[in-house]
């Protein structure tokens, strides 16, 4: 079964432990509570926007295995002992949905640029991978450490996200400076689109047909 977040995040956990299990595999013991209440072994866990799955568990902890892939690929790689994490469990089928459609795989990893405070808000500017640049569009959904967020503005390297005071004080985005690195997930509905145009492409190219629109 497709595990399925909302990146509405449910509370900050902290890592307690950081164990090696070989060069380039981990072990982490997150510490937390309200994850915690219904939790079962492999149940699937949001950890900053990274799925993980839960394979041992007791009345203040949880245990997670990280492969070299996932580390390569995510910010896990620069968290320590002691670092905060923002946690979501998967959305049960009867749940509310407050987000947007998040997975948990993570598309790459961004890195702050400008962090400015503005009335009530904190703006972000996060620069992205060039591949990512497609996905984003003015007012469109996109996660940030796991957070369900909207696109406030865009350019080729670089989205602007908005922080309210709430999400500031309840996630680990809040404590995040310039130059700090971020995982990124791209708007799902957004993949799927650009996933389906360029196999159109691709298939009009050889057979040389064309696409027109009328107005």
């Amino acid at each position: 079964m497709i595990q399925m977040f909302t990146g509405i995040i449910e509370e900050k956990g902290i890592i307690k432990q950081i164990n090696h299990v070989s060069e380039k595999s981990i072990q982490m013991t997150i510490g937390s509570s309200n994850v915690l209440s219904d939790m079962n072994i492999g149940d699937s866990i949001s950890v900053n926007g990274i799925c993980l799955t839960v394979t041992a568990f007791t009345g203040t902890s949880f245990q997670v295995d990280v492969m070299p892939e996932t580390i390569n690929a995510t910010s896990l790689k620069s968290l320590a002992e002691g670092s905060n994490v923002n946690l979501e469990r998967s959305m049960p089928a009867d749940g509310r949905f407050g987000g947007h459609f998040v997975s948990g795989h993570v598309d790459g990893i961004g890195t702050i640029v400008r962090k400015e405070k503005q009335e009530n808000a904190i703006y972000y500017d996060v620069k992205i991978p060039d591949e990512l640049a497609d996905y984003f569009i003015m007012k469109g959904s996109v996660a940030v450490d796991g957070v369900s967020l909207t696109v406030f503005g865009f350019s080729d390297s670089t989205f602007t996200i908005s922080l309210i005071p709430h999400t500031v004080s309840e996630t680990v985005l809040g404590e995040k400076s310039t130059n700090d690195i971020v995982n990124i997930e791209c708007d799902m509905l957004a993949k799927y689109v650009k996933n389906m145009l360029n196999h159109h492409h691709i298939k009009n190219e050889g057979s040389g047909q064309r696409v027109s629109y009328n107005q």
